[in-house]
């Protein structure tokens, strides 16, 4: 590609043509302000926060959708760009709620950062803020118009990433806004839940629903026997938190942060997710060898799950019953663990941290409760809200010590930490799968074409002689393209893994801010790198799963394992 010379800021630079001014100074360390930009969405070019001035050129210029040209003379920091830049934010905070102090987003937001950065101490501009009211009617999501700044991220992701449509610009000139289509609630149109609307937001106008006083309330509580469980993608995002460099893996230091927290058990999803490869691995080899429904979709993601039982109600008998990892531990932690522990089970109070914000959803569908009255877990958190729990309690999270897992949900493999990955789950369950049909040792663990962040993978298998082809999709837009090969009988595949999230739960709507596909990419390698440290790198050899087999479930598939780790979906397109 050829290269096209310029001047920034009076610094000569040269660049590769069709980069944007905005670019191409951030190649040479000269930051643009930005509101509505967001690497890898699209470029809407709306605010007109990162308007420069060009020489030769009347009117000020975006920064985000102009391409450089040779020679041309750009001054990103002029007076008159510098007090464009600064009515354009007084303008937006002028119909923003100002109460910044009591915002989830307080130190965290890029309007307060950006005003700051401007010097805005005094808004020239009389307020015309009216008050809206709050969507917080389901268990997931809070979307707060009264912080909106229209910037329409929300909308780009919504619509162009996971192609749900849900999130709109609506209405002209000062009644125009962002909201569910019709100006419904989140929960009464077809919201996955799935956060990515929030993890883009740059201020506080789309939020997970925050819970830890409900965790800091049962931590408090001397009667309650509290045990937390732990995703898989947590431990490589959790230390951007607490300011270590992304993609650091920090497993023993945040247990050791969560018993300072006062959690009485510290557990690892990820035995549940090796537990998930054992009941799905059977399951798809059943199907197989008995004729059944194919191809088989993966159960892991409720976004996914909530997406299927609104726009594909005809396929959902594709999709396997096994209970997400999440799940099946809330299941094992109100029925296994008392009756191993002599805990009442009603004492139990049990907490997941999750990458995502639809598994708040997830663990409260009435399904999702052993004995039908209370649910298998009592709260879930976002990374974001441990990582806010881990600041309040004042943890100086760099020098703790690390500590182990807690028994019997501590020890893990390889294949079980890849989970939080797109493909990881995939690439787990082949590793089981065939071992147990062919009754040999995989050559190799590793199937790197089923990893990274393309959108749809594929690989062959042999299982018991025959290739079988699998294939991997992440965002709910690739989910469609192998959805509708399913629904269309035309699907070449046995089975698929399907996650909402791009690049899968490391990069969930619950992880920490600033997630892009440079910060996905660093905490999959990070994944990965785990999984090629750990001991034991297949589902089917976790010592305490096989325990856990011969002392309670007896079997994979058999009458418990069935009561207990497997679910139903139903129709809710019409809901």
């Amino acid at each position: 590609m050829n290269m096209v010379n310029l001047t920034i800021n009076n610094v000569k630079v040269s660049v590769k043509e069709d980069t944007s001014i905005l670019q191409a100074a951030k190649q040479y360390s000269m930051n643009i302000p930005t509101l509505c930009y967001y690497e890898d969405l699209n470029i809407k070019s709306d605010c007109r926060v990162c308007v420069v001035e060009i020489d030769g050129k009347k009117g000020l210029t975006s920064a985000c959708s102009t391409p450089v040209r040779e020679g041309m003379v750009v001054n990103t920091n002029s007076p008159r760009v510098l007090n464009a830049r600064k009515t354009i934010v007084e303008l937006i905070l002028s119909n923003h709620d100002t109460n910044c102090t009591t915002c989830v987003k307080n130190m965290k937001c890029e309007l307060q950062s950006l005003a700051r950065n401007l010097g805005i101490d005094e808004n020239r501009f009389p307020s015309v803020f009216e008050k809206c009211d709050i969507d917080d009617n389901n268990p997931a999501i809070v979307r707060n118009p009264n912080l909106c700044i229209k910037c329409g991220r929300c909308v780009d992701v919504c619509n162009n990433v996971q192609g749900t449509s849900v999130l709109a610009i609506l209405g002209r000139g000062h009644e125009t806004r962002v909201s569910a289509v019709f100006d419904e609630d989140l929960n009464d149109d077809f919201c996955t839940f799935c956060g990515q609307c929030a993890s883009v937001c740059p201020v506080g106008a789309i939020t997970e629903k925050d819970d830890t006083d409900l965790v800091w309330h049962a931590l408090t509580d001397p009667k309650k026997h509290v045990i937390v469980q732990v995703a898989p993608a947590v431990r490589v995002s959790l230390g951007e938190e607490v300011n270590q460099a992304i993609g650091t893996i920090v497993t023993g230091k945040m247990v050791t942060a969560m018993k300072i927290l006062g959690f009485d058990q510290v557990f690892d999803t990820d035995f549940t997710a090796d537990l998930t490869i054992i009941e799905e691995g059977n399951e798809l080899i059943q199907r197989v060898t008995n004729g059944g429904i194919l191809p088989m979709m993966t159960s892991c993601c409720p976004g996914w799950i909530s997406y299927a039982e609104q726009r594909y109600p005809d396929i959902l008998d594709h999709i396997s019953s096994c209970k997400s990892p999440q799940q099946m531990f809330g299941a094992l932690a109100k029925s296994y663990y008392p009756q191993k522990a002599g805990l009442d089970p009603k004492d139990v109070f049990v907490v997941s941290v999750m990458p995502c914000t639809a598994k708040k959803y997830e663990a409260k569908r009435e399904e999702m409760s052993v004995d039908e009255n209370s649910p298998d877990i009592d709260v879930v958190l976002t990374t974001r809200e441990l990582g806010k729990m881990i600041k309040q309690m004042g943890i100086n999270f760099e020098n703790l010590k690390e500590t182990p897992f807690d028994s019997p949900f501590g020890i893990t493999t390889g294949a079980a930490a890849i989970f939080g990955a797109t493909g990881g789950v995939m690439e787990a369950a082949i590793r089981t799968v065939y071992e147990v049909v062919n009754k040999k040792p995989l050559e190799s663990l590793d199937f790197k074409e089923l990893r990274g962040l393309e959108g749809i993978k594929e690989a062959e298998v042999n299982l018991g002689g025959s290739m079988v082809k699998v294939a991997v999709a992440h965002t709910l837009s690739m989910a469609k393209v192998l959805c509708d090969q399913v629904r269309e009988g035309t699907s070449p595949y046995a089975f698929i893994e399907i996650m909402t999230c791009p690049g899968g739960c490391i990069g969930g709507g619950g992880q920490p801010y600033g997630t892009t596909n440079k910060v996905r990419q660093e905490r999959i390698d990070s994944t990965y790198r785990l999984d090629a440290s750990m001991t034991l790198r297949k589902s089917h050899e976790n010592p305490e799963v096989i325990a856990l087999y011969k002392d309670f479930l007896k079997e994979p598939l058999g009458e418990l394992s069935h009561h207990l780790l497997h679910t139903h979906y139903s129709d809710r397109k019409n809901k």
